[in-house]
Parts: structure tokens; sequence; C-alpha cells
């Protein structure tokens, strides 16, 4: 039997990993190992499988056979298939398999195989987790949707195995005992958050004694010619010819009549359970067979079995009902359908139809409609049309750096294809060379910059045709415009090799004495445009030879020999010491090591002063040997520093360098620091620098800081500094310290220098804040100001207030004074925040300042911006009164009335206070008025108290006036005339009038009592009621009562009751012949209980507007302004509760101000009240009362 096609390479025989060079080296697909095993037998031998074929020498899949221990024969029931699904038809295997996108998960993906019928064989996927913070889920499937997770048993298994040294997860399937039916294409995928990947692999399963190369794609195809099926593949047609091994004592069940009997969505059902590979075939044949259908009593004519559709197009399913009043419901997969623009519904007749526009792949399905409890149903099956190669691609010969562009054109626009290069995907990612695009039914493959690499066979594929068309890129023909000259350079000068060729973007590469040079840190290779250069920076000996420049994909190539000269040299620069000088601490040893060159080998003899230094000495001695002279001295001395002289002598010349030794030490300790200036939390700190520096400069110093009491020390930085004065900080005000310092040179750390004297930091505080001018007079100027904001820990004594004229000479106190010159008005310093500069003359301008004083000193001072007038200003009076006294001032009787209005104006206003138009009785109400405010107190308030209080204040002819209205409340007084109205049952009916004293408060409501004539004690019947008539019910018959109310106001109930004269009997009934009572009717028109009261508004606060009616049946409520009706606006919102409506102005500007209504309307009549708003500006913005006329 032919082997499948391996997935892993193309038709051309290519191996898949042999990508396009853009697609940055993906790695190769890994190998697979396949371990099968055949049935045991106890007669057979064992016998290895055949040798592949030596045309299998490139596939990735290995065959190995291993034979089980046990001798068990494998037996099974025919019904105990594990799995089944839609495999891959056998005229799909000749076909070439595309090569599936690079893994982004699996690094070792599951191969295709084939084992016996009876054997075992087992599936491997690998995922390498470096990656990933969890394991993967994987997931095993046969055909397109079963998956085996849930089939596991004796003939399946899965395991999942995780090596912790190599991170890598590794999942196995193990098919045991294989069956003909196993056979079929698998699939397997893999998870991992946002990340995917898939294989599909196919798994063949051959009878034992069958030949490799019988073809079994002609054992599939049905016979029967000139049939709808004819030529197709006949999995059933096998299974029948098949040799069978065993006698199955199964019962043999009959698939033809299950189907039948079953509905379309449970086909599959029943294809997995008995094993139907060729479901469809199936359905083909049994659709041919004639059916006997029973009579249907919903259903005249019920749905075909199955309809067909192309995509896009359109389909009508059809019912014919045989009771047309049925209610009728269409069902897609189970689920209800609703009418919509995709499913129309119509009606004609008895017939019933649903009409599905515009399908698409969704809408393959199974439908099914139900006519009360009888249902049909039917499957839909939508068919996408090919889409075909209208225009192929045409072959391309060009040069490398041109533009490459292969056009295609295709049946339909938005068509997906498939842009391949020798049988592999082209990439097109965002880093790709190659670029697609797609222009309606034109597709484009672009490559901007062409090279060598691009020439192959470029084909497009499509799901109903493929084109294809090979591109050749060559090269351009090679010219030299100059060619290499030979060279000879001084050792450690640069070299540089220059040529040029055309076309200038061709690289190449350059070869010394036939070995490939690398560019390198000393090595430079340029290429721009035509020129080619070789430059090397210092040259050497290994430098010499021939140079060859070889273009690449060129056959020709450059030549040119350099020539190196080395007279002696010594290489000082290998040492890195500055100025050629070695810096050693005493007491260490020195060993220089330098290198020399030269050919032949110079002699080198090393010298300080006119002494030469020989090669036996002991402390000191010189040595030579190879390409290296060193100069040893074992232990440094101060008498070791001088200058050091080379002289190297040889054939080519003569060289001489001079080194120069320092033998160096730490430095001594510097002096005590001083400290000349002292801050609050810093100082600033000076030293002198230590008289020996050790032979070497200082590099900077060391500070270090404790408290006077303590004795640790702490070191205030780690960087050097460089100067010798620093500022310390971060010092606590008040607290005495010491510091001392320490000198750093390139050897290391001097010993610490005497501490400085003892010092204590103390700050002066910060200006004062906020000075503004209090009050301004003919002859004085009152500042106040704040205090600072710092003031440390020297405290604060006092402030220093200093002002200074502005103008022409002014003479005071015998003193000549200038402008600008400042004088201290205080002479000793002031505690508060407030003072008054006086002895001014009227007229004068004057600036002024302000200083905080302690003990560190003066602060910085306060300055006003602007020179003051001296000369009183007249300020208009103006009265700001408290937001709660804008309306009804309420209190109880006995409480405190006291009132704090404030007002402005200067000079200090006069304020007067009326009581309905009359003066106020100081013996009543007490007075007090101040320079910015007028309060009125009442000890113990009395309802005489209550009234309109006008507040008057006057600046010479400037009057500004404010109304407050105070309301005194009490406790009422009990109901008038309690009478019993009647009385019938267990029930009194009650009736009385409101108390002629209300307390000065509106009535809320009344409490009814009743007591037993017998006891007399009192039970509360009711409380809060808003009538004035009740019907008491539940009364005890036999019993006799009397009643009493009291009447409630936001004080609370009244301190008495008004009591029934008379007592009310309950009767037992029977007794007493009930009478007719006619039914009270209780509509009224509407009519206002409480109405709307004048109310003031600040600006930018919510405000609302109440009042309440009464009437039945229930009224509607309508608001206006200015008798126009508010709707819809977002401004205003209106609420109604039980009688009570409320209308809530939302941040009220002055234009909201105006006549608000409210009208009540039902079927008896309408009501209306009206008040007016006034909206004020807020305080300290600036703005003035405004009133709109109503």
């Amino acid at each position: 039997m032919p082997e499948p096609t391996k997935k892993d390479e193309t038709p051309n025989g290519q191996p898949a990993e042999s990508v396009a060079p853009e697609s940055n080296g993906a790695p190769p697909l890994p190998e697979i190992s396949l371990e099968v095993s055949p049935p045991p037998d106890d007669d057979a031998a064992p016998v290895s499988s055949p040798t592949p074929q030596a045309d299998d020498a490139n596939s990735l899949k290995k065959l190995s056979v291993e034979l089980p221990n046990d001798s068990v024969p494998a037996t099974g029931r025919k019904d105990s298939v594990w799995s089944l699904g839609e495999g891959q038809a056998p005229e799909e295997l000749d076909k070439p398999v595309d090569s599936p996108p690079l893994s982004t998960l699996l690094t070792e993906k599951p191969q295709s195989g084939t084992v016996p019928v009876g054997g075992d064989i087992t599936f491997v996927a690998k995922v390498e987790a470096k990656d990933l913070l969890r394991k993967p889920t994987i997931k095993w499937f046969k055909g397109k949707w079963m998956d085996l997770a849930s089939k596991t048993g004796k003939h399946l298994q899965l395991k999942e195995t995780f090596d912790r040294i190599t991170k890598i997860h590794t999942f196995e399937m193990h098919i045991i005992k294989a069956k003909e039916n196993y056979a079929g294409n698998y699939r397997c995928e893999v998870t991992y958050k946002d990340k995917f990947d898939s294989c599909s692999f196919d798994l063949e399963v051959k009878e034992a004694g069958q030949s490799q190369s019988i073809d079994i794609r002609s054992a599939f195809k049905r016979s029967s010619e000139g049939q709808e099926d004819a030529g197709e593949l006949d999995f059933s047609a096998l299974l029948k010819h098949r040799e069978h091994k065993q006698q199955d004592d199964t019962p043999e069940v009959d698939v033809w009549e299950i189907l039948k009997n079953a509905r379309p969505d449970e086909y599959e059902k029943i294809a997995f359970t008995y094993g139907i590979t060729d479901l469809r075939g199936l359905l083909r044949r049994m659709k041919k067979i004639p059916k006997e259908e029973k009579k249907s009593e919903a259903f005249a004519k019920k749905l075909e079995p199955a309809y067909q559709v192309d995509k896009g197009g359109k389909i009508r399913l059809v019912v014919d009902l045989a009771d047309p009043t049925v209610e009728l419901k269409w069902y897609k997969n189970g689920q209800e359908i609703r009418p919509s623009p995709k499913y129309i519904f119509e009606h004609k007749g008895t017939q019933r139809i649903m009409v599905i526009n515009n399908c698409n792949m969704n809408d393959d399905a199974a439908y099914s409609v139900a006519a009360g409890d009888e249902k049909c149903a039917t499957e839909l099956f939508v068919k996408e049309s090919p889409v075909k190669i209208v225009k192929g691609i045409e072959p391309v010969k060009t040069t490398v750096n041109e533009r490459i562009e292969l056009e295609c054109e295709v049946s339909e626009e938005g068509a997906q294809v498939k842009w391949m290069k020798n049988g592999v995907e082209v990439p097109t990612g965002v880093r790709s060379r190659y670029r697609v695009k797609c222009e309606g039914t034109k597709h484009y493959l672009v490559i901007d910059d062409a090279s060598r690499e691009d020439t192959g066979t470029y084909s497009i594929m499509a799901t109903g045709g493929t084109s294809e068309a090979h591109v050749q890129v060559d090269l351009k023909p090679l010219k030299i415009h100059m060619d290499l000259q030979d060279a000879t350079v001084l050792l450690g000068k640069p070299l540089k090799l220059h040529c040029e060729i055309y076309p200038g973007n061709v690289p190449g590469r350059w070869y010394r004495n036939g070995q490939l040079i690398q560019p390198n840190d000393r090595i430079n290779i340029i290429h721009r445009n035509k020129v080619h250069r070789l430059e090397i920076q210092a040259s050497s000996l290994h430098d010499a030879g021939e140079y060859t420049f070889v273009p690449e994909g060129y056959s020709q190539s450059l030549a040119a020999k350099v020539h190196i000269i080395d007279p002696p040299r010594v290489h000082l620069e290998s040492l890195n010491f500055p100025d050629n000088t070695v810096t050693i601490v005493a007491g260490n040893k020195l060993r220089l090591e330098i290198p020399i060159s030269g050919e032949p080998a110079p002699r080198v003899v090393w010298m300080k002063g006119e002494r030469v230094i020989l090669d036996s000495g002991h402390r000191v001695r010189a040595e030579t040997y190879g390409d290296q002279t060193s100069l040893t001295i074992d232990v440094t001395e101060r008498e070791d520093t001088g200058n050091y002289k080379i002289v190297l002598q040889n054939e080519a010349g003569e060289a001489t360098a001079s080194i120069k030794v320092k033998v160096v030490d730490i430095p001594d300790p510097p002096e005590a620091p001083l400290v000349p200036v002292v801050g609050g939390d810093w100082c600033s700190m000076t030293w002198e620098p230590p008289k020996y520096d050790g032979a070497s400069p200082i590099l900077g110093y060391f500070i270090e800081r404790k408290k006077k009491q303590s004795s640790r020390w702490m070191r205030l930085n780690f960087d050097l500094i460089k100067e010798t004065s620093s500022e310390l900080k971060k010092m606590i005000e008040g607290v005495p310290y010491e510091a001392r310092v320490f000198a750093v040179n390139a050897i290391g750390v001097s010993k610490p220098s005497e501490p400085s004297k003892a010092f204590t930091p103390l700050a002066v505080t910060s200006e004062p804040t906020m000075l503004v001018v209090d009050d301004v007079t003919d002859t004085t100027v009152t500042v106040k100001w704040r205090p600072p904001e710092t003031i440390g820990a020297a405290g604060l004594d006092g402030y220093l207030v200093e002002y200074c004229i502005e103008g022409s000479d002014i003479y005071s106190q015998n003193i000549q004074l200038t402008p600008n010159d400042w004088v201290v008005s205080n002479k000793e310093l002031t505690e508060k925040t407030r003072y008054t500069i006086t002895g001014l003359s009227p007229g004068c301008k004057i600036l002024v300042r302000v200083k905080a004083v302690n003990a560190a000193g003066e602060s910085a001072p306060r300055s006003l911006q602007h020179a003051i007038l001296v000369k009183e200003v007249i300020e208009p009076p103006k009265i700001r009164v408290p937001r709660h006294l804008k309306q009804t001032y309420t209190r109880r009787v006995g409480e405190a009335v006291n009132l704090v209005v404030p007002f402005m104006g200067k000079p200090r206003p006069k304020v007067i206070w009326t009581k309905n138009g009359q003066p106020i009785e100081p013996s009543h109400v007490s007075i007090r008025n101040t320079d910015c405010d007028s309060i009125i107190f009442i000890r113990k308030a009395e309802r005489s108290h209550s009234g309109k209080y006008e507040m008057t204040v006057q600046v010479e002819n400037h009057v500004d006036t404010a109304i407050i209205d105070i309301q005194i409340v009490d406790l009422p007084g009990p109901p008038h005339s309690v009478t019993i109205e009647d009385v019938w049952g267990g029930n009194v009916a009650l009736v009385w009038t409101s108390p002629a004293d209300c307390g000065n408060a509106p009535i809320t409501g009344y409490t009814i009592q009743k007591a037993d004539k017998k006891t007399m004690e009192w039970y509360t019947c009711i409380e809060h009621y808003h009538r004035t008539c009740i019907t008491i019910t539940d009364l005890v018959v036999g019993n006799e009562y009397f009643f009493r109310i009291f009447s409630e106001n936001m004080c609370g109930l009244s301190e008495t009751a008004t009591q029934t004269k008379k007592s009310a009997l309950i009767v037992k009934e029977g007794r007493v012949k009930n009478p007719e009572y006619i039914n009270h009717d209780f509509k009224e028109a509407p009519k206002f209980t409480q109405p709307l009261i004048n109310t003031f508004a600040v600006a930018g606060y919510n405000t609302t507007l109440n009042c309440s009616f009464r009437a039945n049946p229930r009224a509607k409520v309508i608001w206006m302004k200015n008798k126009i009706i508010i709707v819809d606006d977002p401004r205003y919102r209106m609420f109604s509760n039980q009688g009570v409506c409320t209308l809530e102005i939302r941040k009220p500007s002055p234009y909201d101000g105006g006549v608000y209504s409210c009208k009540a309307i039902n079927d008896l009549g309408e009501a209306q009240v009206d008040c007016k708003l006034e909206v004020k500006g807020q305080c300290g913005m600036g703005a003035s009362p405004v009133c709109l006329p109503g």
C-alpha cells in the first residue's frame, strides 16, 4: 500500500525546514519515533518491520518494532469501538499536504504512522515550558470534532510527563490493540492563555497478512456506474469484503433501521457508536430507499431530510399543515428562531414558509419545526463556491536590487489566497521582505529590493485552482574602476587598501594569505556605493602578506601585496600610566613589564641617571626576555623616586624611552577646621590643606560631625569634597556640634584633624505672612499680619513695624525724613499681630513693612505691595444676612434667641432695629452693636416676641436694610367640642373642631385615646391623625367608652385634651336595628392647605419651594414660572407625595428669580398658589442682589 504524503516534505522533495532567508532561520520540524507492536502470536516468530525505501531517506519519521512479552490474544466486540470520526478519504492520500505554519508552542509534533490490526502505536507531542508559567492545555481529537479525552480505556491511554531539567512537557497518546476502524485523521491542539498551536496526523491500520503493495484505494471505489455516488470512496464496501479472522458472538445490529428512525441531529452520534466512516454516503443511499412514512396528524407535508444552498444564496423551508390553527415554532440547533431580516416567516394557506437570506457557513446546521406536540427536522448544507484563478502570475526575470511585483486575478473579491515559494508559504509578517496586497479581485506579491535568494518558483493557491511562475534574479556585470595597489607601511602606522567596482551595491570579502579577514576594533571594513576599503588602524608584523578582495557572487578578484617594516620600539602606552609616571606606595614591590618590538630582537639597557641597572642586582634589577623587558624593585624606598631610561638598539635603528617612578604615602592630617557662619540647621566650615600631601595630590576631603555630648562621629559625605570649605546641613537647631576633617590622596585617608570649636545652629524666623491694611484714618494706619510659618528653636521675641514716606520731605518729631527712609514705628517689640501707626499727616502716602525678631536676629521683611494713602475712605454699608435668617426663624417658647447679623461699612455705621415699624423695647430684647456686626438677644423667648424685625445700617447718606422674620411657637391648645356623632356595632364616629390656639404653628395632627368607663384607663387608638373626624372600630361589645383628643404641632402634643361629655355604649347585635346610612361623598375640588411662601435664595445653592393641598379624586399638579409651564427642564425637579408638592431648583442664578405658581386640577375644579423667589449673588464674589420683577 502506498504511504501517505508526508506533511514535512514538499512535492519537489525539498525538506520543509528550508525556508526563505527572511524567516529568521526557524528550526526544522523535530523527528518523532513511533513504536509499533503487532498482535501477539504464540506460533509466529518475531518479525521486524520492512526496511523503508530509499526514497524515504529524507523523511522525518522513523519506525521501529517492539514485541510484547505476553501472549494474550487480542479480542474485542464489534460495538466496543472507542472512537470514530470523519477520517481522511483515500483519494486524498496522494494529494500534497501543505506545510503548516511554524509552531509557536509545539517543539515536537506527532507524526503520521501505520500499525497492523491488533498492534500498538504511540504518538508523542512535546512543549517547551521555559516561557510558560503553568502547564499548557492539550486536547486530542479524531476527525474534526471527536474529543478523545472521554474515550480513554483499554484501547486508548493518554499520558503526561514533565522533565524538570529540560523544562519540557511530554504528552503521549497510546493506541492499544488497534482495529481497522481506528484509521483516520487525528489532531492535537495545545493552548496556553492567548497562544494556540495544532498539528494533524494520520493513522493507517493494515491487516496483518496484507501486502504493502496493495492499492487499497481501488477497494474503496464505488462500482455503480451512472449513479450519483459512482467513483466515490466506499468504506462500507471495504468492511464487507474483508476477511474475518475470528467469529464474533455479538448479535448484529441493523444500523440502517437505526438511521431510518433517528433524527438528523443524532446521525453523527450513531456513526460514532457503530463505527460508520462514510456517513454522508450512507445518508445519500438511505435517501434513495423508499420510506414508509406514517400519516402525521399535524403535518400534511413535512420538511425534506436535507437542503443544500450556495453561500450567499437564499433558501425556503416549506411545511404544509393539516390544521392551520396549530401554533408553529422553528428551531435552529435546538434554539428557537425569532423573525428578523435574515429569517422571514410567510403564510400561504396551509403552508408555513421560513426564508433564510444571505446564507453563510453559520447557517449550516440542523433545523426543526414544531407544530403542537409533533416535530419534523431537516439539515441545511451551505456550499462555498470555489475561488478560481482568472489570470495567473507571469514569469519574471530581473537583476538584484530591482522591484518585483507578481499579479494574479481571482474570480471573487476578498477571497483568501496563499502565496508559496518553492512549495513553502511566503512569510508576510511585519519584518518580512514580502508584502501582500489585495485590490478587488487582484492579488499582488511585492518584493521591493530583490536579491539572488529570491530566485525560485512562486505560486498562488486558491480553493478553485493554483497558478505558478518562475522568478529569476541575476547579478549585474562586474566592472573594475580602481584596482588594489601594493603598499609598504611602517609598523604601527595605518594601513589602507582601496578599490572601486561596479555595481556599487555588491558586497565582498577580504582575505589575507587566503584567510578570511573579520572586522574588529583594529580592522575596519568599509563599503560605500562603489568604494570598498580595508583600514587597519595600527599595522603589525602579522598584517604583512597578500591581500585579496573577492566580490560576492563573482569569480573575479582583486589582489595586492603589503610589506611591514619594524624598527625598534618601546611600547610604554601599554602601561596606561599618565605621563609615563609610575606611582607606588612606599614599602611595596614594584615590577614594570614593558612590551618591546623590533626585528631582529633589540638589545635593552636600563639606566637611572648615569648608572646602568644590571640584571644581577639584588633589590633593584632589570630583566629582558622575548618581546618584554622588566624593572623590579623588591622594597621601594623614597630614594627610588626618579627617571629611568630604556635604550633599545638593533640593525634597523635605535629607540629610547623614559619612565618616572614616584614613591608616595598617605598625607598628614589637616589643621582644626573653623566655623565662621552658623544658620538654623546649617553652618559653613573652612580648613587649610595638610602641610605634607604624601607626594601625591590631595584628591579631596571627608567631613565628620558629632554632637558635643556624644562620642559617635558620623560621616557626612561619601563623595570627596574638592574644595577646602563646605556647608554642613541637616543639623538640629539649638544643639551644639563639633566637626573634623580627613585628607584623602590616591594612597589613602589621613588621620583626622583636631575637632573644631563647638557651635550651635540658630536661625532667624521666616518673614511674617499675610500683611494687609486693616484700617485707615486721617492720621493713622492700622495693619495686621500672621505669624511666620517657620519660627525655629530660637523662638519669637516680637515684631518690628517700619514705614517709609513716599513723596516730598515731611517733618515729624523734629526729625527730617527723606523719601525711601525707613522709620521704626514701635521702639519696643510688639508681640501682637496688629499695630497702628500714629502721627501721620493727612494726604501722604506711606509704605509699610514688618519684621520678626528673635535671638538670631531680624527676619526678612514682609512689605505691602502698594503705598497707603492716609485718608479715611467711606464704604457704603452692606448687610450680610446669614442664609438661615433669610427664611422665617423659628424658636420655641422659653428658648434663647441669639442672632448675629454681620455688616460692612466705613466709618462705623449706625445700626437701628425696629419691630413691625415700632422701636424695640430694650427691656424685652437686648441689642449689641460692634464695628462689623449686630447681635439681637432674647434670653427667654415668648410668643409676643414673634414678628418682623427690620435692621437699618446707615453711613452718612448711604442706607441698607434687612428684614428678619422671627416666629416663637408653643404647644397648641386642645381641640373644641369633641362629640360622638354615631354608634353602631363595635364602631364609634367622632367629630371635633380645630383648636382655637394653634401655638403660632400649623397643626400637624391629632392623637385620639379611649377609656373604659369602668377603669378610666386611657389607651391611644391612633396618632398623627390629620382629619377632624374619625371612626373608632373594634370596640368590645357591652363596654361603655369615653374618648379624648390631643392636638399636635411642631412643638408636640397639647398639654390638655378635650374629652367627650357623653359616653358610647356598645350594645350587642340584634337588639338595635341598624339605621340606614347614606355613603358620604368624599369628592372635593383641590384646596391648598399650605400655600407657597416668598423665598430668598443664594446663587449657586439649591433651593426648594413647598406647598400642600387636598383633593379627591387625585389632582394633576402643574408648576409654572411667570405663568409659563415648566416642562422637561433639567434645572428643575418636581416631587408630589401624599398631597405635599415640592419644586427643587438646582443651583439657581439671578435670572431664575420671578413668580412661581403651583396649580392643582381635577374633575371638580382647580386651585393655584403663588410665591415670589428672589435670587441673590454669593457673599464675597462681588455679586449684588438681583430681583427680577414678577
